[in-house]
C-alpha cells in the first residue's frame, strides 16, 4: 500500500508539473507547484496542505502590471522613514501614506526608506518593491 500511495504521489506531481510552467496567474502556479511539491515529500496530504500553502505564495508574488510599475517610478513622492521591513508581503502601517495608481484600482504606491514600493489598498501589504 505504501508504495501504491508514493507511486500515486509521484504521478500527481509528474501531472501537475506541466501546469505549473504553463500558468499565467502566480496563484494558479503556486498552487500547482506547492500541490507537487507536498505530493512528492509527504503524499497525498503532502499535497493538499502544499497546494495551499502555494495558493497563498503564488498570490503574494503575482507582479502587477507594467504600466503600474513605470507610473510609480516616475512619480515624484517625498520618502517616508521606515523601521519595518520593507519586503514582499510586509502591511504597512495606518501611518504610512500610500498613493493611487490611476485606472488601476488594485494597487497604491508609496516610497519608504527610498524604495518605490507597490502596496494592496485594501490589506496595505507590500506587493512589490522596485529596485
Amino acid at each position: 500500500m505504501r508504495k501504491h500511495v508514493l507511486s500515486l504521489a509521484a504521478a500527481a506531481a509528474v501531472i501537475a508539473l506541466p501546469g505549473f510552467a504553463m500558468a499565467q496567474s502566480g496563484t494558479v502556479a503556486g498552487v500547482a507547484a506547492g500541490a507537487a511539491t507536498g505530493a512528492v515529500v509527504g503524499g497525498p496530504v503532502g499535497a493538499v496542505v502544499g497546494g495551499i500553502a502555494g495558493g497563498a505564495i503564488g498570490t503574494a508574488v503575482n507582479p502587477p502590471p507594467p504600466e503600474v510599475r513605470t507610473y510609480v517610478v516616475q512619480e515624484d513622492r517625498p520618502s517616508i522613514a521606515y523601521d519595518g521591513d520593507v519586503v514582499v508581503g510586509a502591511t504597512l502601517p495606518q501611518t504610512v501614506e500610500v498613493y493611487p495608481v490611476p485606472r488601476y484600482e488594485k494597487y497604491d504606491y508609496t516610497i519608504v526608506n527610498h524604495q518605490r514600493v507597490i502596496v494592496d489598498p485594501y490589506t496595505r501589504k507590500v506587493v512589490e518593491v522596485i529596485r
